[in-house]
């Protein structure tokens, strides 16, 4: 990366940073994954799903949402890549994506609202 000289010298090297810093293409993807997780009704949907498999119809049970509202919202988290799908018959059964991408949003919801695995020790 060629040395960037900064209009006004405040005494910082950020030299260092400047290198080390995303790609616009990379705050993009985040923004768009943070615009997906911008609904309550996601965010609850998506954490269920780091704790279960389950189908449309009972998801749409558990939030107490539709049918078709919950089907919107999983499309929305599975373009994001955040869960994925299987199909076993005429069921498709929906759960969090194992990539470290998924857990680590996981992980923050639990974090920030102070909730713990089912299962899992509180902190």
């Amino acid at each position: 990366m060629q040395t960037m000289s900064l209009p006004h010298n405040h005494g910082q090297t950020m030299e260092q940073a400047l290198q080390n810093m995303p790609s616009v293409e990379n705050f993009q993807l985040l923004a768009d994954i943070f615009k997906q997780l911008g609904d309550g009704s996601r965010l609850r949907i998506f954490w269920l799903l780091c704790h279960c498999e389950e189908c449309v119809i009972n998801l749409s049970a558990m939030v107490g949402m539709s049918s078709p509202a919950v089907s919107h919202h999983l499309r929305q988290l599975r373009s994001a890549g955040l869960i994925v799908n299987r199909r076993d018959g005429k069921e498709v059964y929906y759960t969090a994506a194992k990539t470290e991408r998924a857990q680590l949003l996981h992980h923050m919801i639990e974090s920030l609202v102070e909730i713990a695995c089912p299962g899992e020790p509180v902190p």
